[in-house]
Formats: structure tokens, sequence, C-alpha cells
């Protein structure tokens, strides 16, 4: 059985980091998109934040993280991570990872509808 289960979450000041760090089992990850998602509010839809390829680690990332979020993957340990710089109240959300993305029409999919847990980021100003 997949599973993804995400931690690293807090509160932090505006301006602080936080790492996020998403454990992935119960199947294979390599030559795989992994990335995560985030979600401000249960009533909003989730947000593409960032993919990486888990083989050779090149990443993308959405213009509203871009050089303040950095993506990064241990394939030994099958666990990503999220490393959020410089962060802003607008990134409070709910964080999820996601596996088995892939890319259409312009935008980032899953393609199923599993989500782990989540971890709740909040930035206070």
């Amino acid at each position: 059985q997949r599973q993804l289960v995400e931690s690293g979450g807090g509160a932090v000041q505006a301006g602080g980091s936080l790492r996020l760090s998403c454990k992935a089992s119960g199947g294979s990850y390599s030559s795989n998109f992994m990335g995560w998602f985030r979600q401000p509010a249960p009533e909003n839809q989730r947000e593409w934040v960032g993919t990486i390829y888990s083989s050779t680690g090149v990443t993308y990332y959405a213009d509203s993280v871009k050089d303040r979020f950095t993506i990064s993957i241990d394939n030994a340990e099958n666990t990503v991570y999220l490393q959020m710089n410089s962060l802003k109240p607008e990134d409070t959300a709910m964080y999820y990872c996601a596996a088995n993305l892939f890319f259409r029409g312009g935008a980032w999919h899953k393609v199923d509808d599993y989500w782990g847990p989540g971890t709740q980021v909040t930035v206070s100003s």
C-alpha cells in the first residue's frame, strides 16, 4: 500500500524558514515525478508548488515560490524535502507531498486521488 507521510510543518514569522519532509513507502519511486502541493484553506483547491524528477533531480517550481523554495530528494531513504526560505504570510497552507505526477495542458497533475495527511505551515506577519 503506497503511503506518503509529510512532516516538519509549524508556525514561523515572516522571513523565517522551514524544512518539510515526505517519507514515501509501499511502492517504487524511481524514475518518478514527485513534488509538493499546498492548500491555504479547506475550501480552496490545492495548488502546485514544485516537482522533482527522482532520477535526475531536475526541479520545477511555481512562480510564487521560485528562488525561495528548494525541493530535493534522498532516493536511498525515499524521502522528498521542501526547504522553504523567506517565508511570507501567503505561504500559510497545508502542504502535501505527491508522487506520480505528470505535466499536461500547462499544469502538473496527479495520476490518482491519493493524498497523505499533510503538514500545516503557518506564517505570521
